[in-house]
C-alpha cells in the first residue's frame, strides 16, 4: 500500500488502480464519466470567504434576530404537542441516532423492536393489520397510496378523487407522483365543512379507482360523514384511503370501521417539534395489500435459540429487490423520528392519549366560542365538532391577520373573509391574548 496516493486503507485507489478500472470501462479520466454541462460545472473556486467560526456565529445570530418573535396559532397538517424530555434524551442516544437503515439485525435489535412497537401501535390506531416504518410525510404517504390504487385497483378506473380543500402542498405532492402514471387527479366538493355526500355520489362512476378523505379535515372539522363516503366508495369497488394524525386518532373511530383500505397521515404530531417541512408519514392498510406497502416493514419471529427476533422483513424499494418489482422509491431513513413518535405513544399509553386528543377537541371549542363573541366574528366557520384547529369567519381577513402579526400572534389566511386558527397544549395558554388582540384588531 506504500504507493497509495487517496482513498482509504479499505477503498484503495492507486494512480494504477484507477488506471486500470479506467481501461475497463473505455475511459481516459474519470471526468470522462460524468456529463456535467459547462455552466454549472464547477471551477475550482467557491468564491466564499474565509471566516473564523466566532464570526460566523456571529453572523447567525444577527439572521436569527431578524425571525418575528410570534405566537403561532398554525395547523393544516404541521401542529406542535409538547414533547417530554425523556424523548429527546433516549433518541440521542448514539445507538439511536447514528444508526442508519437497520440492515443488520444481529446489531440492531434494540431499535427494529422499537419500530415494530411503532408499527404495532398504528394497527391498534388505524384498525388495520399492516403498518410501515414509515413514509417521509402525510403527503408522500397519500401519494403512495394513490400509487398502490393503481397496482391493486379491482376496477379499471385511473381517477384519483381527493377533497377540493385539500392542502396545497399536498396536491402538489400528490400530482408530482402520479405524473407519469395512468393516473389523474380530480376533486369533490366540501358543504359546511364535511365531504358533500350527493355530489361525491354523483361523481363516483368507473372511472374513479381511489377516493381520500381527511378525519379531521384540512381546517380541523371532524368528518361525519366518512362511513357513508366508505359506503358509496365501496358500492364502486374503488379503493378508499382516509387522511388523520396519531393524536386524533386517539379519539375518533378506528378507520377500518368505516371501510378503509388504507390509512395514510401525519404520524410526526408526536415526538416531533414543530417543523412546518419535515414530518413522519404514517401508511396502513388492509392485509392483501402486504406486499404492495412502500417502503420498509419489520416483522417478528425466532432465532437459532427459540428466542424473539425482529428483523426487516420486507423491503420494497428498488435497491433491496429487483428493480421492475419495487414498489417504491423511498430512500431516506426515516427511522429515527418513527422511534421517536413511538417513544412519545408509549410515554402517553392509550388514556394519555385520550386524554390529549379530548383536550384538542375542548381547546379548539373553547377559543372558538371566545372568539364568536366578538361582533363580527364568527368561529368556528363550520357548525362542526373540530379537533385543534377551525375556521373563523371575518371581514377583511388578511388585514385582520396582519394586525394581529402586529399585535404578536400569527394565524393562517384562507380567503378574503376566513382565517384559520389552530390551538394545542403548547399555545393554549396564549388563547385569551389572541381573542383580546382580535377585538382590538377588528375594533369591537
Amino acid at each position: 500500500m506504500s504507493g497509495r496516493t487517496t482513498g482509504t486503507p479499505f477503498a484503495p485507489h492507486t494512480p494504477g488502480t484507477t488506471a486500470e478500472m479506467l481501461e475497463a470501462v473505455g475511459a481516459d479520466s474519470e471526468a470522462d464519466l460524468f456529463d456535467i454541462p459547462e455552466s454549472v460545472a464547477f471551477d475550482g473556486e467557491f468564491d466564499v470567504p474565509a471566516r473564523s467560526e466566532r464570526d460566523v456565529v456571529a453572523d447567525l445570530r444577527r439572521t436569527f434576530a431578524r425571525n418575528d418573535d410570534l405566537v403561532e396559532f398554525l395547523g393544516r397538517g404541521h401542529y406542535g404537542h409538547y414533547v417530554p424530555a425523556l424523548v429527546d434524551d433516549l433518541s440521542s442516544r448514539s445507538e439511536f441516532l447514528t444508526s442508519y437503515t437497520q440492515y443488520q439485525p444481529e446489531i440492531t435489535q434494540g431499535f427494529l423492536q422499537a419500530l415494530f412497537e411503532y408499527q404495532s401501535m398504528l394497527v391498534e390506531l388505524t384498525g388495520l393489520p399492516v403498518a410501515n416504518c414509515s413514509m417521509y410525510d402525510a403527503a408522500t404517504a397519500l401519494a403512495e397510496a394513490a400509487l398502490l390504487s393503481e397496482r391493486v385497483r379491482s376496477t379499471s378506473g385511473d381517477v384519483v378523487l381527493v377533497p377540493e380543500a385539500l392542502r396545497d402542498g399536498k396536491r402538489s405532492t400528490l400530482d408530482n407522483y402520479v405524473d407519469g402514471s395512468p393516473l389523474s387527479v380530480e376533486t369533490y366538493p366540501y358543504d359546511d365543512g364535511n365531504v358533500d355526500l350527493d355530489a361525491l355520489a354523483e361523481r363516483l362512476d368507473g372511472d374513479v379507482c381511489f377516493v381520500y378523505a381527511e378525519n379531521p379535515t384540512v381546517t380541523g372539522a371532524i368528518e361525519e360523514g366518512l362511513d357513508a363516503v366508505g359506503d358509496l366508495v365501496d358500492d364502486h369497488d374503488a379503493l378508499f384511503c382516509v387522511g388523520s394524525d396519531v393524536v386524533a386518532l386517539g379519539l375518533l373511530r378506528e378507520p377500518a370501521s368505516v371501510g378503509a383500505d388504507v390509512v395514510v397521515g401525519e404520524a410526526g404530531a408526536l415526538g416531533l417539534p414543530t417543523a412546518y417541512g419535515m414530518g413522519l408519514g404514517l401508511f396502513a392498510c388492509r392485509e392483501k395489500f402486504l406486499r404492495q406497502v412502500p417502503g420498509r416493514l419489520v416483522g417478528a419471529s425466532e432465532d437459532a435459540a427459540g428466542m424473539r427476533a425482529y428483523t426487516l422483513t420486507l423491503q420494497t424499494r428498488e435497491q433491496h429487490i429487483r428493480k421492475q418489482r419495487a414498489t417504491s422509491n423511498i430512500c431516506t431513513n426515516q427511522a429515527w423520528v418513527a422511534l421517536r413518535t413511538a417513544m412519545h405513544l408509549a410515554m402517553l399509553g392509550a388514556s394519555g392519549l385520550a386524554d390529549l386528543a379530548e383536550d384538542c377537541v375542548r381547546n379548539a371549542r373553547d377559543l372558538a366560542a371566545d372568539l364568536d363573541g366578538i361582533e363580527g366574528v364568527t368561529a368556528p366557520l363550520h357548525d362542526r365538532h373540530h379537533v385543534r384547529e377551525f375556521a373563523v369567519g371575518v371581514d377583511g381577513a388578511p388585514a385582520v391577520a396582519e394586525g394581529l402579526r402586529e399585535a404578536g400572534y400569527a394565524v393562517h389566511v384562507l380567503d378574503d373573509d376566513t382565517l384559520q386558527v389552530c390551538v394545542t397544549d403548547l399555545n393554549a395558554g396564549e388563547a385569551d391574548g389572541l381573542v383580546a388582540a382580535f377585538a382590538e384588531v377588528t375594533g369591537r
